[in-house]
């Protein structure tokens, strides 16, 4: 291990050696530009494979623009989204949806990140009223952004609800792979089965070097949104390169294997972690994402040895994120500092 071991994010780790092979390969010679190469002819066919006949997939560079530009095919700016208060769109897009949308995000308090139709059902007592924005979209994310999960029946209650009161269901799937191998679901049975009407498939965070996937379920959603996306500066001209990515990822199940390492890896750092003098473990690990309490001395050392993240800094509740490329002797080595630092006090 000639590195320390980092625990920031899933975004800090490399790209897998699959995924760059791919990339290699990509490059070799011309190819149409702007997604009419065979790459990405044969990528959204391997998506539609995945997610349904009826999936309609296109390709962005980020996660941001994945979530904003799969929310602008479904809203106008007189329109709301309606999201958890912990939700990506909401804390850490720098207002980015509300920019680009000119819709209005009402966010939700909730105790574990995952929203219910009882939590967002007073939301709706202004519909068909012009003084006030009007719910248009129910965005959740899976898994969420406090490593929580769906169950498959909460996100059918959840479209349900949406479709029943003129809305539509989006997921934000930048971890989608965590959330389906922790399920034991396919990438489908994780989306598509249940109800949403789209998603943002994302692929950095499981070992791509760039690339998300925009993908919709509704043909009058997917119907003008090659114009948006170029609006929205994401048209890639070598789009084949993304594509490529994807393909790599699809293939043999690597998405599973990336994920199942990182959700494995952060159980494990719980398990070294759980029972320790001066650690708390927030709660049991469901994904890649370990919370934890420290004190704020024993924060400062450490983070000026290894890169992690103070999630909440006045409970100092800090989170521990694994990633594909994580190993049994950096989480070992990382639990064994926590530890000592821990018990130094």
């Amino acid at each position: 291990m000639s590195h320390a071991p980092c625990f920031a994010s899933d975004n800090y780790a490399g790209v897998h050696p699959l995924v760059m092979a791919a990339l290699a390969r990509a490059n070799d010679g011309p190819a149409r530009a702007y997604g009419a190469d065979a790459l990405t002819e044969a990528a959204r066919a391997r998506i539609k494979e995945e997610l349904g006949e009826n999936a309609e997939p296109f390709f962005v560079f980020l996660g941001t623009a994945a979530n904003v530009l799969a929310l602008s095919a479904m809203t106008r700016p007189h329109h709301a989204v309606l999201c958890a208060e912990t939700a990506h769109i909401n804390v850490d897009e720098c207002g980015a949806p509300e920019r680009h949308l000119g819709a209005k995000l009402m966010s939700v308090p909730t105790p574990d990140g995952k929203l219910t139709p009882a939590l967002l059902r007073p939301l709706l007592m202004h519909l068909g009223n012009e003084h006030h924005n009007q719910p248009r979209v129910v965005s959740i994310a899976q898994a969420t952004e406090l490593g929580t999960l769906y169950a498959p029946e909460e996100v059918r209650a959840l479209a349900d609800f949406a479709h029943e009161n003129g809305m539509f269901l989006h997921m934000d799937g930048a971890r989608l792979g965590n959330a389906a191998a922790a399920l034991g679901l396919s990438l489908r049975g994780a989306s598509a089965d249940l109800g949403i009407d789209a998603l943002s498939f994302g692929g950095t965070k499981n070992g791509l070097m760039f690339g998300e996937a925009v993908v919709f379920f509704r043909a009058e959603l997917a119907r003008d949104f090659p114009y948006l996306r170029k609006q929205g500066l994401q048209l890639c001209s070598k789009m084949r390169f993304i594509a490529a990515q994807f393909l790599a990822l699809l293939e043999n199940g690597l998405w599973r294997e990336n994920a199942a390492n990182a959700n494995a890896m952060a159980q494990l750092l719980a398990e070294k972690l759980s029972g320790a003098p001066g650690v708390e473990i927030a709660q049991k690990p469901q994904t890649n994402a370990v919370f934890a309490r420290l004190a704020p001395a024993v924060i400062e050392r450490l983070q000026a040895r290894f890169a992690f993240y103070t999630w909440d800094y006045e409970q100092n509740l800090v989170r521990f994120m694994t990633s594909f490329a994580t190993t049994q002797a950096e989480v070992e080595a990382f639990a064994s500092a926590v530890r000592a630092e821990a018990l130094a006090g």
